[in-house]
């Protein structure tokens, strides 16, 4: 059977550059299961997009649709015929329902008695056909954030469209959207092509479009920029300071890019470079450009979608209005710098942090109490300067320059208390405190940094569960999932040994006037928050059933637990494994919650339990060093060596002996195995 190609462009007014990626992936997705539905396969899909369209190919799709027999159940037999075995109102539905009549459908027997059934054949239809059907429902479906209505119409979308390329081997597939007729015609770049042109196939639309001066494969359009912004930067006596999320934003926001290279006064310089570089990114959507040691040049790089005869008009529009930006900036930066963070604390009193919660002076002081009871445990040398820091690490919040670039919260009050001459470890911990601010993120370098961070972070998760605030798959609005993460990944990368539960208890009663929500239930509802995360982080670096067989052991320190699981994962490929894990399965399977009873070598009646007794003392008192010590895959190895006499035990020994005495000693003895086991993991969860 012949193939062809769908090609779709969806032509209209600018969509904002944030929707564009989930369009085109929400675009592949819908089609791929109107395709699915309709029977139809594909060899390829491809999706692309500019400020003015959204467009789609497919390749390799079938010419007609391919023939099926179709089968369908129906209402049971004796709700389909009467007393008479006449056809009932249910029957004649369902068979209408079907396209076929009534003398066509047939019975079939089932579990729950005979139900009506028809099988027929459906001759597939022209792919054109079907097209017209799917296009106008896929350009319905695609979601936006927003969407509007436009004129009279009822129809909606990201913003008016204004025309729609619809071709199946080259011939327009017939539809309307709103008022718009597909057809062959679309259009070139507002400003240097403002014309339309004939579409023939894809490869023709990509040369034309060209032409017309129009990049539609954003990729490529990241490459010209990424390029071209490297050779200005260099040519400028710099090099470009990198930023891919700058570069996918720029890319939505132009058809055909150019690199335009502008100044601004040094003077700006004494504002902290991450200030002017997010006035340069946020506002203006400027790239900025460093020296060789990573400081900034007062220059910048902005994308045009135009080409134009004199950059120099453009590149003076950029400055003035970059100007009044960074003018901004350092006067928010000269008046700040007026009031002390010290002084600035106590304004924090007047800032709601959340209404149920209390203010930022309230969090700052719980949090605060929690950061040096870390430092006490872990660090005590720097406690002095950890409560420093924990006391200033909110005030920048009132700043006027924080009001103005949120971004730049603990920036700000990093540089500001370096100007104040705090020490530059308290004045480092104030910036760090907020890391890691993603998945995956930079973690805080400093032992005050991570401690106030981990403090910081769990009142919050604290206090949102104590009055309701538990997020949802859909919502989370606290950020609480990322703060979660962030501490276990801090916990994890700085080796701390201390409980989870400990830290929990410790916030809840800082919280207890703020709860509305019992507190051992809060409690157990966050342990089982970072229980669920930390499955998944470490999930995602080794096997699911051993990183669930280690938690399912004990959860509360969390760098003993990833070394358990470390420990299982590495101990796995031992040969012993296996047989061990079906011995210690069966152990399990037998005592249950287990026997409270010391094991009386005087009730054996079997060799086999001696050998195993004497085996278990033997490896105990070792194994309990290992144990206690961390060496957990030295303590696998070490109760590896039970492997064979637990399968003699087995092998010779009824567990279930007639005689209670025996019975209950035996039961003692495979308890005495399966708690030494349980130190370590709960082997019943290994695959």
């Amino acid at each position: 059977m012949s193939t062809q190609e769908l090609f779709l462009e969806i032509g209209c007014e600018e969509i904002p550059a944030g929707f564009i990626p989930r369009a085109t992936s929400e675009m592949s997705s819908i089609i791929t299961k109107e395709f699915a539905l309709a029977r139809l396969d594909f060899s390829e899909i491809k999706t692309m997009a500019t400020p003015r369209r959204l467009v789609l190919v497919v390749k390799g799709i079938p010419s007609v649709q391919p023939d099926a027999e179709l089968t369908a159940t129906g209402p049971s037999v004796k709700a389909a015929y009467d007393a008479d075995g006449k056809p009932t109102k249910a029957a004649e539905g369902f068979a209408r329902g079907q396209g076929v009549d009534v003398s066509d459908l047939q019975t079939i027997k089932t579990d729950k008695g005979e139900y009506l059934f028809v099988s027929r054949q459906e001759t597939g239809k022209p792919t054109y056909q079907l097209l017209t059907e799917i296009l106008p429902a896929l350009i319905a479906n695609i979601p936006f954030k927003k969407s509007m209505r436009w004129g009279d119409g009822e129809v909606r979308f990201a913003r008016p469209i204004h025309w729609i390329v619809a071709l199946f081997g080259g011939s327009v597939v017939p539809f309307s959207f709103g008022t718009v007729e597909s057809g062959k015609l679309s259009r070139g770049h507002r400003f240097m092509a403002n014309r339309t042109f004939h579409v023939n196939d894809f490869a023709h639309y990509l040369e034309e479009s060209e032409r017309h001066f129009v990049i539609s494969d954003p990729d490529r359009r990241k490459e010209i920029i990424r390029r071209e912004t490297h050779r200005v930067a260099v040519a400028a006596g710099g090099h470009l300071l990198p930023d891919e999320d700058l570069l996918d934003q720029v890319a939505y926001l132009v058809e055909y890019p150019s690199v335009v290279h502008g100044t601004f006064s040094p003077e700006f310089l004494k504002v902290p470079k991450e200030v002017l570089i997010t006035s340069m990114k946020s506002n203006q959507r400027y790239f900025s450009i460093v020296d060789d040691k990573g400081n900034l040049l007062p220059a910048f790089i902005t994308i045009n979608n135009t080409l134009t005869e004199d950059p120099s008009i453009v590149v003076k529009g950029n400055e003035r209005v970059l100007r009044a930006r960074l003018s901004d900036a350092r006067f928010f930066f000269e008046e700040d710098q007026k009031i002390r963070l010290d002084e600035r604390v106590e304004s924090l009193k007047k800032v709601v942090y959340q209404q149920k919660l209390g203010t930022s002076f309230e969090k700052m002081e719980r949090f605060k109490t929690i950061a040096e009871s870390l430092s006490d445990k872990l660090n005590p040398v720097v406690k002095q300067h950890t409560a420093r820091a924990a006391w200033l690490c909110k005030a920048d919040l009132v700043t006027g320059m924080v009001g103005e670039f949120p971004e730049v919260q603990g920036i700000m009050g990093r540089e500001y208390a370096k100007l104040e001459g705090e020490a530059v470890e308290v004045a480092n911990a104030i910036s760090e405190h907020y890391l890691p601010t993603q998945a995956g993120g930079e973690l805080p370098d400093s032992d005050i940094g991570s401690f106030v961070s981990i403090a910081d972070k769990l009142d919050t998760i604290c206090g949102c569960f104590g009055v309701g605030l538990i997020p949802t798959g859909a919502a989370d609005p606290y950020a609480l999932r990322r703060a979660t993460i962030g501490i276990i990944a801090i916990i994890l990368n700085k080796g701390y040994r201390l409980s989870l539960q400990e830290l929990i208890n410790q916030s809840l009663t800082l919280l207890s006037a703020k709860l509305t929500r019992p507190k051992e239930q809060v409690a157990s509802d966050v342990l089982e928050y970072f229980r669920a995360r930390f499955t998944n982080l470490l999930g995602n670096a080794f096997d699911s059933d051993a990183v669930e067989a280690a938690i399912s052991a004990g959860f509360d320190d969390l760098v003993d637990v990833k070394s358990r699981i470390s420990a299982i994962s590495e101990f796995k490929t031992h040969p012993d494994f296996e047989p061990l894990t079906v011995a210690f399965k069966r152990v399990g399977n037998i005592i249950k919650s287990g026997v409270d009873t010391p094991v009386d070598p005087s009730v054996f009646k079997d060799d086999a339990e001696k050998l195993l007794y004497d085996s278990v003392q033997n490896i105990s008192s070792s194994t309990a060093k290992l144990i206690a010590s961390g060496e957990w895959l030295e303590a696998l190895t070490s109760i590896a060596t039970l492997r064979k006499p637990v399968d003699t035990f087995f092998d010779k020994v009824m567990v279930m002996a007639e005689d209670p005495a025996v019975r209950n000693n035996r039961l003692a003895l495979l308890t005495q195995i399966a708690r030494l086991f349980g130190k370590i993991a709960d082997f019943s969860r290994i695959s």
